[in-house]
């Protein structure tokens, strides 16, 4: 089916119709339906691996958990890409979640509207499962005013905004949680998912080391420089590194302490 014409007195670039003429031709080419685009081979190794999801709460299934459970699990099992589970406020949905995770073994990502419903998530997921990694990433700006330009008054007024401390240490753990371990459930709300970057550009800022290894203090100093570690022998904060004679203490983007 040809793509539909565009409105009279509309021109519609020729680029357009390429591309969606491009898209239909290469539909029946995909391996699967399943294929991700833009995704090359990827050649480091989980280093923490994982523990298996096990649910801790005294709650057990009751009414209709019972069947709602196995029923999604079946569906996943089956490569169901949609189901939908619907209930009222406080009828255990975030417990029937937790259920189909320690069911499926599979990591997950609950996506949440808001900061407010993601951070009562966090706190429920968490409390399921304290022994796997449950992580939270939201925006991190506690306050933020794009630029603009008031042509009225011909007024510029310039961004703003201020960063959230403890919010940027989360998401840096979620990123790093996802990158070395097998059982993480991150927490999110809808926005972070805009100007993540790709897993590539991340994992190519980071270097190896390995206990009994020979390393260069000063190699090590500008590896972490080149990857925006500042280095402060004073004030030995997150995002810092310090250097005595030749030991080097480097202090994690995502440590809490």
């Amino acid at each position: 089916m040809a793509p539909p014409p565009p409105p009279k007195g509309v021109s519609e670039a020729p680029s357009v119709f390429s591309l969606d003429g491009f898209a239909r031709d290469a539909a029946g080419a995909l391996p699967s339906d399943n294929w991700t685009p833009h995704r090359p081979d990827r050649d480091w190794v989980k280093l923490e691996g994982g523990k298996r999801f096990k649910v801790h709460s005294d709650y057990e299934p009751a009414g209709d958990q019972r069947t709602a459970i196995p029923e999604l699990v079946e569906g996943i099992g089956a490569g169901e890409r949609d189901q939908v589970l619907l209930g009222a406020t406080g009828t255990g949905k975030t417990f029937t979640m937790a259920k189909i995770i320690e069911a499926t073994q599979r990591p997950a990502l609950i996506l949440a509207p808001n900061k407010t419903l993601a951070a009562q998530l966090y706190g429920e997921f968490k409390s399921f499962f304290p022994e796997n990694s449950v992580e939270y990433f939201v925006s991190y700006y506690d306050y933020y005013q794009p630029e603009a330009y008031v042509p009225r008054s011909d007024l510029y007024i310039e961004k703003e905004s201020s960063i959230n401390e403890a919010i940027d240490r989360m998401r840096h753990s979620a990123t790093r949680a996802i990158l070395e371990r097998d059982d993480v459930i991150i927490v999110a709300s809808v926005s972070c998912i805009y100007g993540i970057g790709s897993v590539e550009t991340y994992t190519s800022m980071t270097f190896k080391l390995e206990e009994g290894q020979r390393i260069d203090p000063r190699a090590v100093a500008e590896q972490l420089v080149a990857n925006q570690y500042t280095r402060n022998d004073m004030n030995f904060v997150r995002g810092t590194f310090r250097v005595k004679g030749d030991v080097v203490d480097i202090y994690p983007a995502h440590f809490e302490d």
